[in-house]
């Protein structure tokens, strides 16, 4: 089943800048999975399991829309910690802070892409923000497989000035 989403269920909120160990994927979405499998083997190697290290997407394209060559999403883990050289092509990044548009999804992806589809579509046109210029990334709160797809949290960050 499908969220359903309100304007009352969006928050404006002050997203600390985050620094990130950022693997990125670009490429067919359906390679996604090999990307997160080393992504998750480098991870457990640095001692940045998801319990002690916030996860985050950044959603730099659309995996409905973009050429199969162009879709780009970065993995990223929270860390203060340098990000040593290391053979998967983890790096360094930030998320900057500022000012974000969020809103909080409940259940397996289907119900991300509402979620997305709901603040840029309904909500930011009638809001009269204005988008920063960072794509929209997300927060794994909990994640499958550590819970049941349907209890999956994932909070949205949409950046506006």
């Amino acid at each position: 089943m499908t969220q359903q989403f309100t304007d009352d269920l969006v928050k404006i909120v002050s997203f600390a800048e985050t620094p990130v160990a950022v693997l990125r994927h670009v490429g067919d979405p359906a390679t996604l999975g090999d990307t997160i499998r080393d992504f998750i083997a480098w991870r457990r190697a640095a001692g940045l399991p998801p319990r002690l290290s916030a996860t985050f997407n950044i959603m730099h394209s659309d995996p409905d829309s973009a050429a199969p060559g162009d879709y780009r999403i970065d993995l990223c883990a929270a860390t203060s910690h340098p990000v040593a050289a290391n053979e998967c092509g983890v790096e360094a990044g930030l998320i900057p802070g500022g000012r974000c548009a969020t809103i909080r999804v409940i259940g397996p992806s289907e119900n991300m892409r509402a979620g997305a589809t709901f603040l840029y579509a309904d909500w930011l046109p009638r809001s009269g923000e204005v988008l920063r210029d960072f794509p929209m990334f997300v927060q794994r709160v909990r994640l499958f497989p550590d819970v049941a797809e349907h209890e999956a949290v994932t909070d949205i960050f949409v950046p506006i000035q």
